[in-house]
């Protein structure tokens, strides 16, 4: 099943793990939104400027390669998304952020992306 995410915090820096995820979300047939601070392109999906907050609509995922400290300038936005999901991968957890997902209503996740595609349980 294509699980719309939006990966915030893409880079067309192929070391890092954001780039990683949005191959291995592309090879295994999920739609990408990649959102961040870098200009630039991914698999085809063109980098769109977090700083605008840019319109995505029937988000499923959003999976977050960007730090705690981060992410608080932009809690209205990603709940804007109002996906079902937020995945915190290794490195961005952030309890503060979890309680505002959930009175939402979204489901939270400590986890990798990565690992979760590899043992088929995105």
């Amino acid at each position: 099943m294509n699980k719309k995410t939006v990966i915030i915090g893409a880079t067309t820096n192929p070391s890092r793990y954001a780039y990683f995820a949005a191959d291995r979300l592309t090879n295994a047939g999920h739609e990408i939104v990649p959102v961040g601070i870098k200009k630039g392109e991914v698999f085809g999906e063109q980098i769109l400027d977090i700083r605008k907050s840019p319109k995505v609509d029937n988000v499923d995922t959003v999976t977050l390669y960007l730090g705690a400290r981060h992410q608080p300038e932009y809690y209205d936005y990603l709940l804007s998304l109002n996906p079902k999901r937020i995945i915190f991968n290794p490195g961005t957890e952030n309890p503060e952020l979890v309680n505002l997902a959930k009175e939402k209503g979204i489901e939270t996740e400590y986890a990798c992306t990565l690992v979760m595609l590899g043992s088929g349980v995105y």
